[in-house]
């Protein structure tokens, strides 16, 4: 990355770092999608396994696999202040506290798992179908936390181009897997939404290897030396990265498990409705990679910026971020309302299926909006290494207001499942209000310490 000097190269430099990081998210999301829309068409009972396996993963995955991302504030202000020969441990000991940290996913995933379906009123082939893709999906956690350390820090460079190339390498391979493994083709079994979860498993191995080729063999990577050396563990640094990387992870967990928590609450609804709540929620959770990908960028070049102790520069970004975000929140909400039955038909054929999910879309064009305010700014937040303001104002947005709100709302009232996405917009808003002030509140206070040092 370099200094920019004028609004028009900050712009350009963003959407350089951007772009690659919209295409791989994308990518890294479609692992799902395709899991998702190939098993719809298996199967309603196939899609909704799928989906309440998927709702039980996600939360857990995204919230831990946010405490690695600490690794990419850490890189980008070493390297904004000239510390590249930090690096290599940094990365190294975000890599060991990975693999612990998968190991133990898996260990109490071993003990919790049936406890948790059984708990759940649930149709046996939905029951097992559930169980099954999570196991399958089990031997590809290892790979895929490292995975996370290895992208956070070739991202922190700014050379988001290499994570897209990667993530477009593998894809076709994931939806080749999907393709043989849940229809049984080419004398492979038949295993439907099972399939799914061998199929993304065998997809993070080799997304994992490829990654740590390059960064052995390509520039500037391989100039970090990050594999040319054996460390030894320290909790020292696991520490470092775990105050800065907790707050990110709780932050995204207490997000990203409301709308599993209510995927859950709908499962005494019937598998119509579970299967098209989920097929509108995955086009939803597919169109905000767009804000992820913007606050993931913003972290980039806010934390190269803040390492340079250049403040006015990262406000400028901060900003520049975020009507980026409203204003393509804006265009995906038309296309969205417009094309909701077709986007509807991409998930089943099923009439009634497909007829709740076109309505269950209506409602995620109120997603856009909050969500292209409040993902942005918790990125320029994490770029300021700001990290605890936001997962308390997640967990007061999400649990205390938006659930409680959504349940009354579906249990209550006529809406029934809708007013659970009633409780989820009205959530997003209240955090994208308190996300807004708390960006305002460290900025006048970093850019205060700035004219105190001129003074």
């Amino acid at each position: 990355m370099n200094q920019t000097y004028n609004k028009k190269q900050k712009i350009n430099q963003l959407l350089v770092i951007l772009i690659p990081v919209l295409v791989t998210q994308l990518g890294m999301f479609s692992m799902n999608f395709f899991d998702t829309t190939m098993s719809g068409h298996y199967s309603p009972e196939a899609l909704a396994g799928v989906a309440i396996g998927s709702s039980l993963w996600i939360p857990v995955f995204t919230g831990l696999s946010g405490i690695l991302l600490a690794i990419t504030p850490i890189v980008a202000q070493l390297v904004g202040g000239k510390k590249d020969h930090e690096v290599a441990y940094n990365v190294i000991q975000g890599s060991y506290l990975a693999l612990i940290m998968a190991i133990i996913v898996m260990i109490v995933g071993a003990f919790s798992l049936n406890p948790i379906l059984k708990g759940m009123n649930l149709e046996r082939e939905v029951y097992e179908t559930a169980h099954d893709y999570l196991v399958a999906l089990s031997f590809g956690m290892i790979p895929l936390f490292v995975y996370n350390v290895l992208r956070s820090f070739i991202d922190a460079l700014g050379k988001t181009r290499v994570t897209m190339l990667i993530t477009l390498l593998t894809l076709p391979i994931n939806i080749s897997f999907n393709y043989v493994l849940i229809y049984g083709k080419f004398g492979f079994p038949e295993l439907g939404g099972v399939g799914a979860g061998y199929a993304s498993a065998i997809t993070y191995w080799l997304v994992t290897i490829i990654s740590i080729f390059i960064i052995m063999k390509q520039k500037p990577f391989s100039e970090f030396q990050v594999f040319n050396k054996l460390y030894g563990i320290s909790l020292r640094k696991w520490k470092e990265i775990l105050l800065i990387g907790v707050p990110i992870g709780l932050s995204i967990f207490f997000e990203t498990s409301i709308f599993s928590a209510v995927t859950l609450l709908m499962s005494n609804f019937d598998t119509a409705t579970i299967a098209s709540h989920q097929a509108a929620l995955n086009f939803a959770s597919f169109l905000y990679m767009i804000p992820l990908s913007i606050s993931m960028a913003l972290t980039i070049v806010v934390g190269f910026e803040v390492g340079a102790k250049r403040y006015k520069d990262a406000k400028e970004y901060s900003w520049i971020g975020v009507a980026m975000g409203v204003t393509l929140a804006v265009l995906c909400g038309i296309v969205l309302y417009l094309y909701r039955e077709p986007i509807a038909g991409i998930y089943t054929s099923d009439a009634n299926v497909l007829k709740l999910t076109a309505h269950f879309l209506i409602y995620a064009l109120f997603f856009q909006l909050s969500d292209a305010i409040a993902a942005p700014i918790q990125g320029a937040l994490r770029g300021y290494k700001d990290v605890n303001a936001t997962f308390i104002l997640s967990l007061i947005s999400y649990w205390v207001i938006g659930l409680p709100f959504g349940y009354y709302l579906a249990n209550s009232t006529d809406l029934g499942a809708f007013g659970y996405w009633i409780g989820l917009i009205v959530g997003l808003a209240a955090g994208a209000i308190g996300l807004s002030s708390r960006l305002i509140y460290i900025q006048r206070k970093k850019y205060s310490v700035v004219k105190g040092n001129l003074g």
